[in-house]
């Protein structure tokens, strides 16, 4: 059994339609939508396929909607692998089969994703080490990035995107979860509204699985950057970085050192 979740927030209708196409056509068997806008207009898409799920629900934020299709997975379905979907990607339907059969083949993977790329064909450098307070302020700051343009290839790991990758951080923006991972280490922490839910599961799952940055197959993310444009955004992603690093650590993290080390050690 596969099942997969898409949390929105007011999305455009096309953007709603473009993913659902992409996951109604492939192997998934139930796609739940856990819908926080204002009105219930997405409802109709329950007519477009008996795979869909609808949830019209309080903007109880991006982890805890997803969590919401996880526990009725793990509950009704008996759900094996799990997909988390953002609202503004697509891709090919073979996409889920493949990593479906690579996780099938490995059964120590707990989560996996694909390279994702820009609409421009670009890479998006999603995968991650675990982050410092120092490695933010960089991407946060552009004239840092410039400064310490070693240190930040570094910590996205830019160099090393052609190749797969077992490493801490991986994005929320299209992940496959084994269920059984999820069981074991729990599911998102609804402290997060949004942004560092996904590096907080990532890290947990890292802890006794491996997750796994799989190139060979890749997706289109036409990623907005809310946190960059819009004020409301940046202070909630600075609110969700406090929660991170008052949960793990700020400047004292042994388990970030010891992991970050050893990933860096493996591709050299």
């Amino acid at each position: 059994m596969i099942t997969a979740s898409i949390v929105t927030y007011n999305n455009s209708k096309s953007d709603i339609e473009r993913v659902l196409k992409s996951a109604n056509s492939s192997c998934i068997n139930k796609i739940y939508i856990i819908d926080h806008s204002n009105t219930d207009l997405f409802r109709s898409f329950e007519q477009m396929s008996p795979k869909i799920v609808y949830f019209h629900n309080v903007n109880i934020g991006y982890g805890g909607g997803n969590n919401i299709a996880l526990n009725y997975a793990i509950k009704f379905d008996n759900s094996q692998y799990h997909f988390v979907l953002n609202s503004d990607i697509y891709f090919k339907s073979e996409v889920i089969t493949n990593l479906v059969k690579y996780l099938d083949s490995n059964p120590d993977i707990g989560m996996i994703m694909p390279k994702v790329l820009n609409l421009d064909g670009s890479v998006q450098f999603l995968p991650k080490l675990l982050p410092t307070p120092f490695n933010l302020l960089i991407r946060i700051i552009k004239p840092l990035q410039r400064i310490f343009k070693l240190k930040n290839q570094e910590y996205t790991l830019e160099n090393y995107q052609e190749q797969e990758l077992n490493v801490p951080i991986i994005s929320g923006c299209f992940s496959l979860f084994r269920v059984d991972a999820l069981k074991n280490v729990g599911l998102y922490d609804e402290k997060y509204f949004m942004y560092f839910e996904d590096f907080d599961l990532s890290r947990r799952i890292h802890s006794k699985y491996k997750t796994i940055y799989y190139p060979s197959e890749s997706i289109i993310h036409a990623h907005e950057r809310g946190a960059a444009k819009s004020f409301k955004l940046f202070t909630i992603f600075i609110k969700s970085a406090f929660i991170y690093f008052n949960k793990y650590g700020w400047f004292f993290d042994p388990e970030r050192k010891r992991i970050n080390k050893i990933v860096l050690k493996s591709l050299k």
